[in-house]
C-alpha cells in the first residue's frame, strides 16, 4: 500500500489535506520488527510517536517480581507512545511485536512542529488520548469491583470493538445475530493478563460463555468469534 495512502486511513491524519501528508510521509522513517522483538521500553531514551503500519502491538508493564502484565493490544492504524507532554497513555510501558509488524514513527520536535501548525490535529490527538485513558481507567474499576464474569464480558466487549470484523454465519439471519470475529489470534493468557486473573480462569470463563451462545466455542488459535447483542447484553447484567 502507498505510504500516503497508509497514513491518510490514521484517524489521527484523516483530515489531513493531501500535501500536508506528503510533509509527514517524509519524517514518518518505516521499520519492520520481527514477532516478540521490543519496539519501545521506559528504558529508551528518545521517545516517538509509533503509527502501525501492519501486524499487531502489545502493551505491558512488568510488576515488582518481573511478571508481564498486559495492558493493552493495538493494531492497524493505531498509534502510541510518548513525546514530551504528548502521550497517548502508553508512557513507562514496553511495546511489543506480537507478530511481525511495520511501524512508522515520529520523534518529538517534528511532531510538536506540526500539533502547532494545524490545531485541528492536536484536537485528534488529545481525543484519541482521552478515549484510550477512559478504556484504561475502566478496565480498573471493573477489576477492582467487578466479579471475573463481567472483566471477561468487558474485556471481549472492547476488543470487540477495536478489532472486530462482522462475519457471516448461516443461522444468523434467522435468529437475528451478529457475530464478530476479532482479527487478530489471542491466548487464553493474554486475556488473563488484560483482566488480572488465571489462564485457567479464563479457559473457564469462554467455555461458560460458549454454553450460553455468547462467543462460538473457542478453537486453539483460531481468532474468537462474539455474537455483540448477546454480548452487550450479558454485559449490562453482569455483577
Amino acid at each position: 500500500m502507498d505510504k500516503i495512502k497508509y497514513l491518510s486511513r490514521i484517524k489521527l491524519f484523516h483530515e489531513l489535506e493531501w500535501v500536508e501528508l506528503q510533509r509527514i510521509e517524509s519524517i514518518t522513517p518505516i521499520h519492520i520488527f520481527k514477532k516478540k522483538e521490543i519496539i519501545a521500553s521506559p528504558l529508551s531514551a528518545q521517545k516517538y510517536l509509533y503509527l502501525i503500519k501492519s501486524g499487531s502491538v502489545r502493551l505491558y508493564r512488568l510488576s515488582e517480581g518481573g511478571k508481564e502484565l498486559t495492558v493493552d493490544l493495538l493494531g492497524v492504524g493505531h498509534v502510541f507512545g510518548e513525546i514530551g507532554s504528548f502521550t497517548t497513555g502508553s508512557e513507562n510501558m514496553y511495546a511489543e511485536a506480537r507478530e511481525e509488524a511495520i511501524i512508522c514513527k515520529v520523534d518529538k520536535t517534528q511532531f510538536e512542529s506540526i500539533l502547532r501548525e494545524r490545531p485541528s490535529l492536536a484536537l485528534n490527538f488529545i481525543e484519541i488520548i482521552s478515549t484510550r485513558l477512559k478504556e484504561v481507567e475502566e478496565m480498573l474499576e471493573y477489576m477492582a469491583y467487578g466479579s471475573v464474569r463481567k472483566r471477561l464480558l468487558f474485556l471481549l466487549y472492547k476488543l470487540s470493538i477495536k478489532f472486530g470484523v462482522e462475519v457471516h454465519v448461516p443461522e444468523a439471519e434467522v435468529e437475528q445475530k451478529m457475530w464478530i470475529q476479532f482479527n487478530i489470534p489471542l491466548t487464553h493468557q493474554e486475556l488473563a493478563s488484560m483482566m488480572g486473573s488465571l489462564r485457567e480462569t479464563v479457559t473457564t470463563g469462554l467455555h461458560e460463555l460458549a454454553l450460553e451462545g455468547i462467543i462460538k466455542k473457542p478453537v486453539l488459535r483460531k481468532p474468537l468469534i462474539v455474537e455483540i447483542r448477546r454480548l452487550k447484553a450479558a454485559l449490562e447484567e453482569a455483577r
